[in-house]
């Protein structure tokens, strides 16, 4: 057996991480702990010098960018809300200023304007909390303007390469519109219309302004890179398309003004490079490290520096720094050096079939250094539940197979990435077939003998929260333990209490999850709270008092409900937490709790 490392190893802040280098390559700049919240510090790379830019102590920055070569733009929301303000600080520290110092109000970044120095554009909710206009902000100064004023269903824009605000995609709720203006002084006239079935995500345009490249699966299965041309309203051609997955990422040169390749995902992450030069720096790094996949994240403005994050599935990965004019690469900093790649497990894909013959693929990670045989399992299945499980480092995964679990992750039907057939087959199928796909994983566990059927958890959040408890409904024999996180428990109050910016979304979410009225039978019969009386396995929950997403009505009603039959349910309820627990000292609470249940109920 592996030693037993210290739940907090795997889940205390990285010592570094976030790492970017400033746009003129002056400025080194990182996250790391300060007062046990993730601050920001730069380095000057002429003097050495080394400043912590922020002091945030409440809360983890979110995230943060350059906007010039002197000024940092950083996210905070507060205790979870997800209202997002934009604080700017120059790299010394000085001139710190909160650029929107709005109640109740979220912002989000449009554009970084890379050839405007003084601005930026970004959307905000404040004139109706529905719906994003776009403003013009002086970095500096705070001073904003107006550039777009959102008419009614807009709910995504994109900039050409000047800066100049040129496509919108509009919803009502099942239908998305592409709004087209061939300058700021034209209209904006509507161009197509997808059904939201048909994916048509528009990327960047082309160097020239005068098309598009859009991720794009109309017309067939699998979304593929394609250029959009916007006068006719047609494609182009199909710059790539993979035969299995979808492809929605197009990398590119800014300064050399060509597309380089795209990245995509099979049962890992994969590049597929058509540009000599960013093919040479991939093989170079690649062969500098051949054991991990390795990922640029940042470069200069010369792209002479790049930023390179190198991981796999068991270590949570370092950072360096690439030097094309010289051709050397240095290491930078580990994520979480106290970690050691020998001790940890590896994550293996695997695939099975469903009780209906559809393919499942997800991965599984089994204990270091012992016999595969009638082990206890984790069965972890993702939030979303329109998003995937990835191979990679998961120190979840990491904490609950070094204390002797198997852990076993699918993407259930519905998980991104497979294509649109794969995905509509969850259509109306909350704790239906997308549970009874989790069920026949554990069903494969058991019948290769790896799970010991009387020893199986499951665990999830958000989505994976839900399937944790319609599991326990659903199959109440199956389960010894069960641990849902911020998991929806009643689909009445869940779709009646979403954030207003939401709304354009409704429609979509009635078709995808049921109508509230027209499919209250099904509504009833998958809301694990009105099928309490099917619960006998131990349960845990936590949930984030402030979570806007699934709101802790959802937690309360579980707990009172099993409560008023007489069942116990151990409950935790942060008071300083949204969406899943942010704060390193909430973390630690949830895992050392979640761990002495499953020690105590599958060993």
């Amino acid at each position: 057996m592996a030693r037993r490392i210290p739940m907090e190893d795997f889940f205390r802040n990285p010592e570094k991480c976030y790492v970017m280098v400033s746009p003129r390559g002056h400025y080194l700049s990182w996250m790391e702990p300060w007062e046990r919240r993730l601050n920001i510090y730069v380095k000057n790379l002429q003097s050495g010098e080394v400043v912590r830019v922020t002091s945030v102590s409440e809360r983890d920055v979110q995230s943060y960018f350059w906007a010039n070569d002197q000024r940092i733009i950083y996210a905070m929301d507060k205790d979870g809300d997800e209202n997002v303000r934009l604080i700017a600080v120059d790299w010394d520290g000085g001139n710190h200023i909160d650029l929107t110092p709005l109640e109740n109000v979220k912002c989000m970044l449009l554009d970084e304007l890379i050839n405007d120095d003084e601005h930026i554009l970004f959307g905000m909710n404040q004139r109706n909390p529905e719906l994003f206009d776009v403003y013009r902000l002086n970095v500096n100064t705070g001073e904003m303007e107006m550039v777009a004023e959102n008419w009614g269903d807009i709910t995504d824009w994109l900039c050409d390469h000047d800066g100049k605000l040129r496509l919108a995609i509009s919803s009502d709720g099942v239908n998305n519109g592409v709004f087209y203006r061939p300058t700021e002084a034209n209209e904006w006239s509507q161009i197509a219309v997808y059904n939201f079935r048909e994916s048509f995500a528009p990327l960047f345009f082309t160097f020239d302004n005068r098309a598009l490249y859009a991720s794009s699966n109309v017309g067939r299965d699998k979304a593929a890179i394609v250029e959009y041309n916007l006068d006719n309203q047609t494609e182009n051609k199909v710059i790539f398309a993979h035969p299995e997955v979808d492809v929605n990422t197009l990398i590119r040169s800014t300064k050399r003004k060509v597309i380089t390749g795209v990245y995509f995902e099979t049962d890992r992450g994969q590049y597929q490079l058509f540009d000599d030069h960013r093919r040479r720096i991939q093989e170079f790094v690649d062969a500098k490290l051949p054991l991990y996949q390795n990922v640029v994240v940042n470069s200069d403005l010369d792209e002479s520096i790049y930023i390179i994050y190198s991981s796999n599935d068991r270590t949570y990965g370092s950072y360096y720094w690439l030097d094309v004019r010289a051709w050397k690469l240095n290491k930078l900093f580990d994520l979480a050096p106290w970690l050691h790649e020998e001790e940890l497990a590896e994550m293996k894909s695997i695939q099975y079939s469903a009780r209906d013959g559809l393919p499942i693929k997800g991965y599984l990670s089994l204990p270091p250094g012992v016999e595969p045989n009638k082990l206890p399992l984790v069965v972890n299945p993702h939030g979303g539940p329109w998003a995937r499980d990835s191979w990679g480092f998961n120190p979840e995964v990491q904490f609950l197979v070094n204390r002797g679990y198997a852990v076993l992750q699918m993407n259930f039907r519905g998980s991104t990435g497979y294509g649109r057939q794969f995905w509509e087959a969850s259509f109306k199928q909350w704790g239906l077939s997308m549970q009874d796909d989790i069920t026949d994983g554990v069903q494969w566990m058991i019948d290769q003998g790896i799970a010991d059927p009387t020893r199986i958890a499951i665990y999830g959040g958000s989505y994976g929260g839900y399937a944790t408890l319609m599991g326990i409904v659903k199959t109440p024999d199956l389960y010894a333990a069960a641990v849902d996180y911020v998991g929806v428990a009643n689909l009445f109050t869940f779709m009646d209490s979403f954030p207003a910016y939401w709304k354009p979304i409704v429609d979509m979410m009635h078709e995808m999850i049921g109508h509230p009225e027209q499919d209250a039978e099904l509504y009833k019969a998958v809301s694990p709270v009105m099928n309490v009386e099917r619960i006998k396995t131990p349960l845990f929950i936590a949930q984030g008092a402030n979570d806007p997403r699934v709101k802790q009505n959802e937690s309360d009603q579980m707990v009172e409900a099993l409560r008023q039959r007489g069942i116990a349910v151990e409950y935790m309820v942060k008071e300083n937490e949204g969406h899943g627990f942010a704060n390193e000292e909430n973390s630690f609470d949830f895992y050392n709790a979640m761990e002495a249940f499953l020690k105590k109920h599958i060993g």
